[in-house]
């Protein structure tokens, strides 16, 4: 049984972060990747940016092997077994640990009831990727399932593609969950100029197939023609492992303010176990309430501290607040805290749905703010969201220049 000095269970970009993060302080400990795919790290966000326009694929690994650190791809974790500091894999092999992180990221949310289909890709990893680029291209019909981030993402990409794009969102339109509606209703009707034909407050049920035809199943309505069908709806957290491990679970796994996991029941977390990325639910004090954030940033912030405190290091309480960011066509945002429609919007436009700052409220209290074409503003935008003060539309608008 290999035993390793840190194992880290998941391969994507928190399990990295974290690799480097114990390097900084420790260039000799062993240090195990145990991840289900068979690709190494790499960088996920250009899978619906980058690559796109231009960018290579060999641009998006992390290299993560010349760490010194042990790759064991393939090998998906399916019990963790804390007495005994081990880890099974799903062929019955055993890995012994030292220092546990449990970076395990998050699955897909399914189509309910839909069968199985090669043309329907649940859009994650390099390899749906590279399923995507095999059916999509010039010509190529191609349904998105989904107007949220991934969804919106997937379809300009298709569309920079030469592709005939068709979304099928539940919803008002894109983004429909977190933007304001003159926002939603300006984005429809952008993505129709770029070609992209939407079916908005429309399900899709599922793909049929008739002889060498695919065609996406929409409920009440016509079916509509696919070459490639893209469903953007979400992920869960895999956090199965640490409930059974008899950890904290509640939509992810809850860590303490040092990224160490805590036991079901409540008390102490455990001294050996940590928890980063997708996957890890953490309080943050600016927002005043837990949270999990599934974007780059916070795997990368939450990889490299939590790598760092398993190595020894002391950087005090994680209390980042993650932000993120999209490309859309032309149009691009950056954003960080809590982005919700049913928020009270503050709408502060330079340029009418090209440049301004958005911010949300929650009974007067700053729980977010989206930076639609404004760049290098995070930082203030995190500043004003942990101060402890009431806001309302005059004390915000030109606050963020």
């Amino acid at each position: 049984m290999p035993d390793f000095t840190y194992l880290l269970i998941g391969g994507g970009m928190a399990a990295d972060a974290a690799a480097r993060g114990i390097r900084e302080l420790d260039r000799d400990g062993d240090i195990g990747v145990l991840s289900e795919e068979p690709d190494p790290p790499y960088a996920r966000p250009p899978l619906s940016k980058g690559l796109w326009r231009g960018e290579p694929l060999e641009s998006v690994w992390k290299d993560t092997a010349s760490l010194g650190v042990t790759l064991l791809l393939g090998k998906r974790a399916v019990r963790i077994e804390p007495a005994a500091r081990q880890v099974v894999d799903q062929r019955g092999a055993t890995y012994g640990w030292h220092k546990l992180l449990i970076a395990s990221g998050g699955r897909v949310r399914k189509l309910v009831a839909a069968q199985a289909s090669d043309r329907l890709i649940y859009f994650r990893t390099v390899a749906d990727y590279r399923r995507l680029r095999e059916l999509a291209g010039k010509g190529k019909r191609a349904v998105v399932i989904g107007g949220g981030f991934i969804g919106s993402e997937v379809a300009a990409a298709l569309a920079l593609a030469e592709c005939k794009v068709t979304m099928v969102i539940s919803g008002a339109g894109i983004g429909a969950n977190v933007f304001p509606l003159d926002l939603v209703r300006f984005l429809n009707g952008y993505y129709e100029e770029r070609g992209v034909t939407l079916l908005v407050n429309q399900s899709a049920i599922g793909i049929r197939k008739t002889g060498r035809r695919h065609a996406v199943a929409v409920l009440g309505g016509a079916d509509v023609p696919a070459d490639a069908v893209v469903a953007g709806l979400g992920i869960q957290p895999n956090a199965e492992l640490a409930e059974e491990a008899g950890l904290a679970v509640e939509d992810g796994v809850l860590v303490d303010e040092r990224l160490r996991a805590l036991p079901a029941g409540g008390g102490a977390a455990r001294p050996a176990v940590w928890a980063a990325g997708d996957v890890a639910r953490v309080f943050s004090p600016a927002l005043g309430r837990k949270i999990r954030v599934e974007h780059e940033d916070a795997a990368l912030t939450m990889g490299r501290y939590a790598g760092r405190a398993m190595a020894g290091a002391d950087d005090g309480p994680y209390t980042h607040l993650p932000f993120f960011y999209s490309d859309l066509f032309d149009l691009g945002y950056e954003a960080v805290g809590e982005l919700d429609a049913r928020l009270e919007i503050v709408a502060d436009w330079k340029v009418p749905f090209r440049e301004g700052v958005l911010y949300y409220l929650d009974h007067r209290r700053l729980r977010g703010v989206l930076l639609w074409g404004v760049v290098g503003k995070v930082d203030a935008a995190r500043d004003l969201i942990a101060e402890p003060r009431e806001w309302d539309a005059g004390s915000l608008k030109g606050r963020i220049p």
